[in-house]
């Protein structure tokens, strides 16, 4: 019972952020795709659970990537926050969402303007395809324990945001950051007394305020 709390608490603490102003939007076939930041989303997740981790699942051979010769390249990462794991996966694709393999291949549309089938190639995929695909399946992993999973459902703003919440998040922002630039241990306390009855327990505010403070013990 104690688990699923825990980790109900984190799906909860990632699901109402508003990622909004990190995501970038790209038109793949007269269709709008919203894309998170990777270094955005991770950051944001390590701030709040230093001890998260990921990993790159490989293959046999130690490659980042799982290859089928008639359906392409498949790209596998896991993520852990409070001892839970769960996984993704991501197909490489090409700027038209077209799974992409080892060789180049060939595919036939129809153009309604000449009312003839048109032939396409997709490119075969290099690291580059490989390495993104790898980051953008660990966002869609994040996005499994809350974090900007409003995006894949197509929504606007996440799940229960209201402008008091993000208020709160932007008192706790301007807290976190005060923490981090404390010249001192004394200047340090006193921020930390100063936001004590606010965000006292919050788990953001304390990893920042014990990491400096680790800091500044050490120089």
């Amino acid at each position: 019972m104690k688990e699923k709390e825990e980790n109900k608490s984190v799906f909860l603490s990632l699901n109402c952020i508003n990622v909004n102003d990190k995501t970038e939007t790209k038109d793949t076939g007269g269709v709008q795709l919203t894309y998170l930041s990777w270094p955005f989303a991770w950051g944001e997740v390590v701030k709040r659970y230093p001890d998260a981790s990921y990993e790159v699942v490989k293959d046999e051979n130690g490659r980042p990537y799982f290859a089928d010769e008639d359906y392409g390249l498949m790209c596998m990462t896991n993520v852990t926050i409070e001892g839970k794991t769960l996984e993704m996966w991501l197909p490489v694709m090409d700027g038209a969402n077209k799974a992409m393999k080892r060789i180049p291949y060939t595919y036939k549309v129809w153009n309604r303007q000449t009312k003839q089938w048109t032939e396409k190639t997709v490119a075969a995929a290099t690291m580059f395809d490989i390495n993104k695909t790898i980051m953008r399946c660990l966002v869609k992993n994040l996005a499994m324990f809350g974090l900007g999973l409003y995006i894949y459902a197509g929504e606007d703003l996440p799940e229960g945001e209201s402008e008091e919440q993000t208020a709160q998040m932007d008192a706790l922002g301007a807290a976190c950051d005060e923490a981090r630039n404390a010249q001192d241990t004394e200047a340090l306390k006193a921020i930390y007394y100063k936001h004590e009855k606010k965000f006292g327990k919050d788990k953001t505010f304390l990893s920042v305020v014990n990491e400096r403070k680790s800091i500044l013990d050490a120089a």
